[in-house]
């Protein structure tokens, strides 16, 4: 959802409609971690590198300098940070599900579906980081991403259809343990989740109030796993 709205208001023809967005087991205690960074790390840094990136791109805006330089790279660089922080998320949280039945197969399709959505916003970030290090100027970004788009496939694999899965995924996996672990994940959690996405997808001013629902809805899950 957020990153449709991200990839329309690039087709705009100013720099920011050009780019400015881009959105243990089942009964025990998950472990420390998944990978490099522990899940409950990941849960606090996920949101807050993408409420970063809203309030740095919103700054950025209002000293009028939102373009290829410091502003548009440093909110960049948080946004891909804040996507690849969920990685761990999703493959931590899908074994909250189970190791069995059905619950691990919900479980993990849920989180190969956030997963590949966000291997799109990765792809989608790193293309903004590119054209902004490459561009002289806001018409020759603007310039790129067109071109960029216009190639076959790009605009629903990168931009509209495939980066919406981050989304589902995750909002698919929450809503599941929140029937499976509500020793974890409130029943509100999902309520959370989705009203941050919408916030997001509705304008990208309001990244900063989508991160924080996001947080908030997550906040329960980080203190279940290391309480």
């Amino acid at each position: 959802m957020t990153t449709m709205r991200m990839a329309t208001e690039r087709q705009g023809g100013t720099a920011d409609e050009a780019g400015a967005g881009r959105t243990g087991s089942g009964t025990g205690r998950t472990g420390s971690g998944t990978g490099r960074m522990p899940v409950g790390t990941a849960l606090l840094a996920g949101p807050v590198l993408m409420a970063g990136y809203g309030v740095v791109r919103l700054v950025g805006r209002a000293v009028g300098d939102y373009g290829p330089g410091v502003w548009w790279t440093a909110a960049h660089l948080l946004f891909l940070a804040g996507v690849l922080a969920f990685v761990p998320v999703f493959l931590g949280l899908r074994r909250l599900a189970g190791e069995r039945g059905g619950g691990r197969v919900a479980g993990e399709a849920a989180a190969w579906t956030g997963l590949l959505g966000a291997a799109a916003v990765v792809v989608q970030a790193v293309i903004d980081l590119a054209a902004g290090f490459v561009s002289a100027d806001k018409e020759a970004m603007s310039e790129m991403f067109d071109r960029v788009q216009g190639a076959p496939g790009v605009m629903p694999l990168v931009y509209t259809v495939v980066p919406m899965l981050f989304w589902l995924g995750l909002l698919a996996l929450v809503t599941l343990l929140a029937f499976l672990r509500r020793d974890l994940v409130r029943v509100w959690t999902p309520v959370l989740v989705l009203a941050g996405t919408v916030a997001m997808a509705v304008s990208l001013d309001l990244l900063p109030v989508g991160a924080l629902c996001l947080g908030v809805a997550l906040l329960p899950v980080r203190r279940g796993l290391s309480g």
